[in-house]
């Protein structure tokens, strides 16, 4: 487990700036309370393999006694580099973006299930939605109760889904939380 570089981390914090917008500042200063050290400490992105983990310092300096290579996981795994070298945000990622999400988007629960079967969310799915979001931005998709239930792209900005059709995209599926069961073994 070693840090990210200056690359791999502009790389990582573009793609989390996507989704929270001004609150990577929160994400990224958030103290750290964990370990047998009185004083709070913070968190750090770490590189395993070909996943960026998100984990408190005082759990990285006791991780050291493990090797590289038994060593399986870390703190929270909030995304993975592909072979080709671009990096994706995984479902795991879904508590700490939810917590600092800049763009929402709330879903009937009609829609819900559509949704949490990896389908694009549709106008007529759509319960509620925060204003200012314009395509291409990043969106946490909550429940009408406010659970998470994933993330994905905006398609529409706020202004063009009041006037979209029922059967029209709103928002691109990027991830959600029925992957823990299609995917599990990938996980």
């Amino acid at each position: 487990m070693r840090p990210l570089d200056e690359n791999e981390t502009t790389v990582v914090f573009e793609k989390i700036f996507k989704f929270v917008g001004n609150n990577l500042k929160n994400i990224v200063e958030n103290p750290s309370h964990e370990g047998p050290e009185p004083e709070a400490g913070r968190y750090c992105f770490r590189l395993q393999r070909n996943r960026v983990f998100y984990v408190s310092e005082s759990l990285v300096k006791r991780a050291t006694n493990i090797s590289r290579k038994n060593l399986v996981s870390l703190g929270t795994c909030i995304g993975k580099y592909t072979h080709a070298g671009s990096f994706h945000l995984t479902i795991m990622s879904l508590n700490l973006l939810a917590a600092n999400a800049k763009h929402k988007v709330w879903l009937k629960p009609t829609s819900e299930m559509s949704f949490l079967y990896g389908n694009h969310v549709l106008k007529g799915g759509l319960g509620r939605i925060t204003d200012s979001i314009v395509p291409g931005d990043g969106v946490v998709v909550f429940s009408m109760s406010d659970v998470p239930l994933g993330f994905g792209i905006a398609a529409k900005s706020t202004q063009d889904c009041r006037k979209l059709d029922p059967n029209g995209i709103v928002v691109l599926h990027q991830a959600d939380i029925g992957e823990y069961l299609r995917d599990e073994d990938e996980l």
